[in-house]
């Protein structure tokens, strides 16, 4: 079974910056695309950015130039940098991946169980 594990949230203070990771663990071929997303307290959970498994990314238009995601796919890793963090950042940051390669078959919308990150002003 393929499991996406979420590290690096806590609490930040406003200005620092933020470096998560997410690991996926299982009897792994390939991944194809990895976004990450996130939800603010109260409200939906909304997407942050993407990634190929070539590397092209893509940002949600109010994420550009804020986020920086990147992936290593001989880790089955993907990381999400943001710099200058804002109060506005905290959220649960959650890790997805649309479609998994496995041996046995093709695991597809696997969801990590998300990490914390707080930013206190």
């Amino acid at each position: 079974q393929v499991q996406l594990v979420e590290s690096g949230g806590g609490l930040v203070q406003a200005g620092g910056s933020l470096r998560l990771s997410c690991a996926a663990s299982g009897s792994i071929v390939s991944i194809n695309g990895m976004d990450w997303y996130r939800q603010a307290p109260g409200k939906q959970r909304e997407l942050v950015a993407t990634i190929t498994r070539g590397g092209r990314t893509n940002y949600a238009d109010s994420m550009r130039g804020q986020f920086t995601i990147s992936r290593d796919n001989a880790k089955n890793t993907v990381y999400l940098q943001k710099n200058s963090l804002r109060p506005e950042d905290t959220a649960v940051y959650y890790c997805h991946a649309d479609t998994v390669n496995t041996p046995w078959g093709i695991n597809r919308n696997i969801w990590g169980q998300g990490t914390l990150v707080t930013v206190s002003s």
